[in-house]
């Protein structure tokens, strides 16, 4: 089945009992052994839930990889990622990751737990010189948050695989109706379902899928030996949110195209980043691997801080808040809010200025946006 068609009706009509049409919530925390050694599929829901299961059986199908861990938030599932690493195992990642990715790190960094190295994956220099013998996993974010800057999939994980490294993709951005990293030569994909996959800004949740079953069978283990597995109820509504992914990665997508042309014609902003745009650094590669521009962009102003404050409260449709992915449009600023845990002068080499805003497009009539965006813009250039 195409993609398209497992997101909308992965388990439905499932149900042996009365087949519902919606899969059922099971909310046990136990079940039933059929006498003595007789445990089924389920035994304790830590280690595994029907409910889950579903969305991870989902979730693997529609990247293409041999198996899902669902687990509690997308920093869960990029945690989990590490856990059987060794004490000072070598992780490449991107200097201009998430900002919670970033403090992650850097937290095991700090604590002799990890050895990392935060490297700009477009200098191939030090890209290279990063991958030295003994690197045990590269984790690339493409499209970056929150400058929306494009890498190249199948070329980092051909270098870190002759390193003999595993790669992680952060595809939380564009979901698999855009981009599947496991065909690209990743390992391992991660999501926060927080964002797209759930779509409805009202789940926290995140997976990690793996290529093969070893890896799968690996996280399995360590996600039923920390508990760190997703609730039951969050599974049920991300599945129910998953069936509407590609018309509302479409709907957006198309909106966003319009508002980055609005933004890079007015004079107030310095600069548009969404690879949809031809001039974009990345649109070229963009093409390439990815299946779609994404619904997330962000942009300069001219103004700085003060411009920024503006247009945040100058808008009236749009929604300041942190998260993306929803139906509703959120504009965030990533420096005070996604990226406030990350260190000044991490922000500074990352390229994330105080003027720089974020917005995650959502189901609005276009229109609405653009005459909402427009009317902040003026406010941010009066102000600049």
């Amino acid at each position: 089945m195409k993609p398209e068609t497992i997101a909308a009706r992965h388990g439905a009509a499932s149900d042996p009992a009365h087949r519902a049409v919606t899969p059922p919530l099971h909310l046990s925390t136990t079940f039933a052994h059929d006498g003595w050694g007789g445990k089924g599929r389920f035994d304790y829901a830590r280690t595994a839930n029907p409910t889950r299961a579903m969305l991870e059986e989902a979730l693997a199908a529609l990247e293409g990889g041999a198996g899902a861990v669902v687990t509690a938030s997308g920093m869960a599932a990029i945690d989990l990622a590490f856990a059987g690493l060794p004490v000072g195992s070598r992780i490449v990642a991107p200097h201009d990751c998430y900002g919670g990715t970033w403090r992650l790190l850097d937290a095991h960094r700090r604590m002799g737990r990890l050895d990392v190295a935060f490297v700009d994956q477009h200098d191939a220099a030090a890209l290279a010189a990063s991958l030295a013998p003994g690197v045990a996993m590269v984790l690339i974010e493409t499209p970056s948050n929150p400058l929306m800057r494009v890498y190249d999939i199948a070329d980092i994980a051909a270098q870190a695989h002759t390193a003999g490294a595993r790669v992680l993709v952060d595809n939380t951005f564009l979901s698999p109706a855009l981009q599947r990293p496991l065909g690209l030569g990743a390992d391992l994909v991660v999501h926060s379902t927080t964002k797209f996959l759930n779509g409805h800004s009202d789940v926290i949740g995140g997976v990690l899928i793996a290529a093969t079953a070893e890896a799968h069978t690996e996280l399995a283990w360590w996600a039923n030996c920390t508990g760190v597995g997703g609730a039951p109820f969050d599974s049920y509504q991300t599945l129910r949110g998953l069936r509407t992914l590609f018309v509302r990665m479409e709907r957006a997508e198309a909106t966003a195209a319009r508002l980055a042309a609005l933004l890079a014609a007015h004079p107030a902003v310095a600069a548009v980043h969404w690879p949809g745009l031809p001039a974009d650094p990345g649109h070229a590669l963009a093409q390439r691997q990815q299946a779609g521009f994404g619904a997330v962009l962000s942009f300069e102003l001219a103004g700085g801080l003060e411009a920024a404050r503006a247009v945040i409260n100058g808008v009236r449709l749009a929604i300041p808040a942190q998260s993306l992915g929803g139906v509703e449009t959120l504009i965030s600023h990533p420096a005070t809010m996604t990226h406030a845990g990350m260190a000044a002068d991490a922000r500074a080499t990352a390229g994330i200025v105080d003027g720089l805003l974020r917005v995650s497009v959502g189901l609005e009539a276009p229109e609405d946006l653009e005459r909402d965006l427009a009317i902040a813009l003026g406010e941010a250039q009066r102000v600049g």
